[in-house]
């Protein structure tokens, strides 16, 4: 399991270090019901139908130990640690659980009691998998350019055009949808909850990444759902949706973390037992400067990831500078630390099946949702020049 010691530094309370305790208790007894987790990674699904079965089997094991109240109590430290933890151990046990997090975010952060009470518990207790849909293919980092409408009619909406990129797109019971009520730019977005159920909406296609997870397409075609299903005013969609990635960006950042621990822990076991030239890897001072920089990489980006949560929790309104640095950091760390890691592990390193070679794949994924490395960086820069 990963290092703990950070824990002790001033960004975290006791009641961290229990959450982090009872975690790792959890993710340690599914481990040892694996028996053998360099064999289970060899077997690990890479097909859209394993994945899916995956996430399901997460979902369901997180809420029945309760970790899935943190995806609503909104304790970021609480859902960094948890990230950092579950994809330290796996990546699609860390994509259940964030996704539960963002797809139901809005509803916490923008949803009326009734809305609240109604949608939910289910998440908790995970009967409903949740989605968060956004994307568009003209629409990704450039949110003000989507156009899917949803148009008032009576007392519902009806909903017309196609969302991709969609994280549980075929398998969510209810998607957060963001859809064009005016034609204002940003301030003519508006969020929905439409269940899974809802007649006119399809998932068309299924989409296959380097590192399998449930991902898709979500078609909208004379979708109606009932006014009551809209999150907040009528053009609130952006702000909406901006102050939940405000909350779930810094996670990103911490599942990162997780995936370069991994990669730096299975780095060390090998360099020590690899021989080469009648001498162990680690004896070679060029190894030794890869492990100090993946080590020092992955402290300065925990000290950013829980900075940025430690904040947020405290009540800061906007950490969206805070959060964008420890996303971009942190990300990028992870894609370093998992090259040195193949790098080190030779041709072991690119065998499909290898640890390292899986985390490859799942970090990649990492620097371009919630907003690409590129973005990030005109996020912080903009807001540096605008308060100066």
């Amino acid at each position: 399991m990963p290092d703990r010691s950070y824990l002790h530094w001033p960004f975290f309370e006791s009641q961290h270090e229990g959450f982090a305790a009872a975690i790792n208790g959890f993710l340690e007894r599914c481990h040892r019901e694996v028996s053998n987790d360099r064999e289970r990674t060899r077997a690990a699904p890479s097909e859209v139908a394993a994945s899916d079965d995956a996430v399901r089997y997460w979902v369901r094991e997180l809420a029945g130990e309760g970790f899935l109240q943190a995806c609503i109590d909104l304790d970021v430290r609480r859902l960094c640690i948890a990230r950092e933890a579950l994809a330290y151990h796996d990546g699609l046990a860390d994509f259940a659980f964030a996704m539960q997090g963002l797809g139901s975010g809005p509803i916490t952060l923008f949803g009326s009691e009734e809305q609240r009470d109604r949608f939910l518990p289910p998440v908790v207790s995970g009967e409903s998998i949740m989605a968060f849909a956004l994307s568009e293919r003209e629409a990704g980092s450039d949110v003000a350019a989507l156009t899917t409408r949803a148009v008032r009619d009576g007392g519902d909406y009806v909903l017309d055009g196609e969302k991709t990129w969609i994280s549980n797109a075929g398998i969510a019971d209810a998607y957060v949808v963001f859809a064009r009520t005016a034609d204002t730019g940003g301030k003519g977005l508006s969020a929905f909850v439409v269940p899974a159920s809802a007649s006119g909406l399809s998932v068309p296609e299924r989409i296959e990444t380097i590192s399998p997870h449930p991902l898709g397409t979500v078609r909208f075609q004379r979708c109606r759902i009932p006014a009551e299903n809209r999150l907040g005013e009528e053009g609130q969609g952006f702000k909406i949706a901006m102050a939940t990635l405000d909350v779930f960006r810094s996670t990103v950042g911490a599942a990162a973390l997780g995936f370069a621990r991994r990669a730096l822990d299975e780095t060390i076991a090998h360099v020590r037992e690899r021989k080469l030239f009648g001498a162990p890897l680690a004896a070679l001072q060029l190894t030794q400067a890869k492990v100090a920089h993946m080590a020092t990489e992955i402290d300065a980006g925990a000290l950013l990831v829980y900075r940025a949560a430690y904040e947020k929790d405290k009540g800061a309104q906007r950490v969206t500078r805070q959060a964008a640095m420890a996303k971009w950091f942190a990300t990028e760390t992870a894609a370093r630390a998992a090259d040195a890691a193949v790098q080190l592990f030779g041709g072991r390193g690119v065998t499909r099946g290898e640890i390292v070679e899986r985390i490859y794949r799942d970090v990649r994924a990492l620097r371009i949702y919630e907003g690409a490395s590129e973005i990030q960086q005109i996020v912080i820069a903009r807001s540096l020049l605008e308060e100066r």
